[in-house]
């Protein structure tokens, strides 16, 4: 039997609950950020003066915010990187119509890219590119994709990523007061480097939604789809 042709399928609903994710992702950066900053003024009293006691209490209180923050955390990001990949997948399928000859990878590695080990962190960035690029009004013409936001965004996920791990392997082992203090800093730094990828990641998603949605709009499509 004859495979179909794709079809264009509207991604802004998607994108809406994208940037609602990525939304509750900036308040739980900012709540393990207020965690760290209170961890970080708890152990700096003691750091400061010798003969500072912590109450148990406040530092049981200190240390629950940091977990609680921490889990908030994980599962914002668990849920909306689920969402965003459904939402790339269906951008990447429209983009299909838009130029199919442009798209250098399959659908099915808007997906998948992303669990490829070390691959994944080139791989979708060239599938978005295809994305951006056939999503564009003048698809064919001389000027070329304007990549500069979807560079921003991959740059700073990939330093937030990086970042993130050292910080949390720093606070992991951290086994004194001064080591908590100074771990506490660079969760912190964390925290705000995550929230700065999560803007630019929520622009992204604006962008090309904007793009696809204003060509659906305007009845362009590839030659592919306009022969059949």
């Amino acid at each position: 039997m004859p495979v179909p042709w794709p079809v264009l399928r509207s991604p802004v609903g998607l994108s809406y609950a994208v940037t609602a994710l990525l939304g509750l992702v900036v308040v739980a950066d900012l709540l393990i950020a207020a965690a760290s900053l209170n961890m970080r003024l708890l152990m700096g009293r003691v750091v400061g003066d010798d003969l500072a006691v912590i109450d148990q209490a406040e530092a049981d209180r200190a240390d629950y915010a940091m977990a609680g923050a921490s889990v908030l955390y994980v599962l914002a990001l668990l849920a909306t990187a689920t969402v965003f990949i459904v939402w790339f997948h269906r951008v990447r399928t429209n983009a299909g119509v838009f130029a199919p000859d442009l798209q250098r990878r399959g659908a099915g590695w808007a997906i998948g890219g992303w669990f490829i080990p070390i691959g994944n962190l080139w791989i979708p960035r060239g599938v978005a590119g295809d994305v951006l690029r056939a999503s564009q009004h003048d698809t064919y013409g001389l000027e070329p994709a304007r990549t500069g936001l979807l560079n921003a965004w991959w740059g700073a996920w990939l330093w937030s990523l990086a970042f993130d791990r050292y910080a949390t392997k720093a606070y992991d082992k951290a086994g004194d007061v001064e080591a908590i203090h100074d771990a506490s800093a660079l969760v912190m730094a964390g925290a705000g480097f995550d929230i700065v990828a999560a803007v630019l990641a929520i622009l992204f998603v604006r962008q090309v939604t904007a793009l696809q949605h204003a060509k659906a709009v305007g009845g362009q499509m590839g030659t592919n789809q306009a022969a059949g």
